[in-house]
């Protein structure tokens, strides 16, 4: 099995160092300092249930990787449109993309069935940009519940949780989604395939659309906003509205808005990606999140204030942080 990794930062490299251990042809694809020490020492990876060194291929050209079986992606969404140039060199005729993304996929409605089958959503396709260099049909859905950070070019700090549930957009349980998870599972990770991931999607959500803006806005941790009792009512209203939106598309999320706040709330003094973004000066990854959300209580009708009024102002913080 061959895996280009575009996008190795903590998530990617972990991945992929996960996967060469074990015995994937796999090929790492970054830049700067980082690249130089993967290149130089490997992928140094520090975890609780275990450290461990892999040394897979390590490169700027993706040129160089020529057709993959998979490439797992491991950008923010806010880049799939403009990463044609470094994905054209890796895609053969049967090549798989495995989008390891937080929020709205631009493939959620590709075979969905029913009245909103097709349906683009715009905040996350905008005038099908990302499609057009992504096409649906590659696309194999990913859900990640791991926690990585980047401690320093080369050093990937596994934090918690080895999930990385993947699912077809048509609801298959396809050759190619079993043969990837077997490969996650024999490099050490959990890896289920999903016969619909979209309920995942919506339970990871529910998260994401809550505590990564109102985090970036307060600048605080998951511990604090929990226990902040305002900043608390405000996620739990955030999180009941995207369950209706969730609803009206025909997902039953099997998860209470309590059971995420409480598994939240154990994961202590941890920054979201978007405050770490926030942070370092890196684009906010909020469309994908909170936009495509408002979007589609737009074409179901649903009412969502709370959302609404967070999207505007989370959205003043990006572009003003973007200035």
């Amino acid at each position: 099995m061959k895996v280009a990794v575009l996008g190795a930062g903590a998530i990617g490299a972990y991945v992929g160092a996960a996967l060469h251990r074990a015995g994937a042809e796999v090929h790492l694809i970054a830049r700067g300092p980082h690249l130089a020490a993967m290149r130089q020492y490997g992928v140094r990876v520090r975890s609780p249930r275990g450290d461990f060194t892999a040394h897979p291929h390590a490169t700027d050209d993706p040129a160089e990787i020529g057709p993959a079986d998979y490439v797992f992606l491991g950008l923010k969404a806010n880049a799939y449109a403009a990463c044609g140039p470094l994905i054209a060199p890796l895609l053969g005729p049967a090549t798989a993309i495995v989008a390891a993304q937080n929020g709205i996929p631009w493939w959620y409605f590709h075979r969905h069935g029913g009245p909103y089958d097709g349906h683009r959503v715009e905040s996350v396709d905008p005038a099908g940009a990302v499609s057009a260099v992504l096409a649906p049909e590659r696309a194999v859905g990913c859900v990640v519940y791991a926690a990585t950070e980047l401690e320093g070019p080369g050093f990937v700090r596994h934090l918690e949780g080895t999930r990385f549930s993947i699912g077809e957009p048509d609801r298959s349980v396809s050759p190619r989604s079993v043969a990837f998870g077997e490969a996650m599972r024999a490099g050490g990770l959990k890896c289920p395939v999903e016969p619909d991931l979209r309920g995942d999607i919506w339970v990871k959500l529910l998260g994401n659309i809550s505590f990564n803006p109102i985090s970036a806005l307060a600048r605080a941790t998951m511990r604090q906003m929990c226990l902040h009792g305002g900043t608390r009512r405000v996620i739990e209203i955030m999180m009941t509205e995207t369950l209706s939106v969730a609803n009206a598309l025909g997902c039953e999320v099997g998860v209470s808005v309590e059971r995420r706040l409480a598994g939240a709330e154990r994961v202590g003094d941890h920054r979201t990606s978007t405050l770490q973004d926030l942070e370092r000066g890196k684009p906010l990854e909020l469309d994908v999140l909170l936009a495509a959300v408002v979007e589609l209580a737009d074409i179901t009708g649903v009412e969502v204030p709370t959302l609404r009024t967070v999207h505007a102002i989370s959205d003043l913080l990006a572009l003003r942080s973007a200035a």
